[in-house]
């Protein structure tokens, strides 16, 4: 929500006016519906994580030297243990597997009694690289 600000909307025409009130209508009812104010104030809740597992590289992949990147979504529960992991975006398919694996294996510390649950979906980007080969000179 802008506040303090000014817009001029031309009422010449029938249209015009009824767009103008249409578009004041949506904003009025945008911000009466806009809670981000006492979200706000309210402490983000982070979650710590316990044990976080990295993904093993596919011996395939190894063997191809290929090269990647997989980004997997997913929940935590109240005792600190992943759900509903997925993958969001990824450059090969071979690497997203692993990357499921290692954040189902991963844990959280799990939430106190006076704690709420935010529902909000984390998610990490695993890069899956390997070093330069080196040649040798004779």
């Amino acid at each position: 929500m802008i506040e303090g600000s000014m817009v001029t909307i031309p009422t010449n025409s029938p249209r015009a006016t009824f767009l103008a009130v249409v578009l004041l209508a949506a904003i009025v009812a945008n911000a009466k519906n806009d809670d981000s104010a006492s979200r706000a104030s309210e402490p983000a809740l982070e979650r710590v994580p316990l044990q976080t597992l990295a993904p093993e590289y596919p011996p395939l992949a190894r063997q191809m030297r290929l090269e990647g990147e997989v980004t997997v979504c997913f929940n935590v529960d109240r005792e600190g243990k992943t759900h509903r992991v997925s993958v969001r975006s990824s450059t090969n398919r071979i690497f997203e597997k692993p990357a499921k694996n290692a954040v189902r294996g991963s844990s959280y510390r799990p939430l106190k009694k006076d704690q709420k649950e935010t529902g909000i979906k984390s998610c990490r980007t695993f890069r899956f690289s390997l070093p330069p080969v080196e040649t040798q000179e004779n």
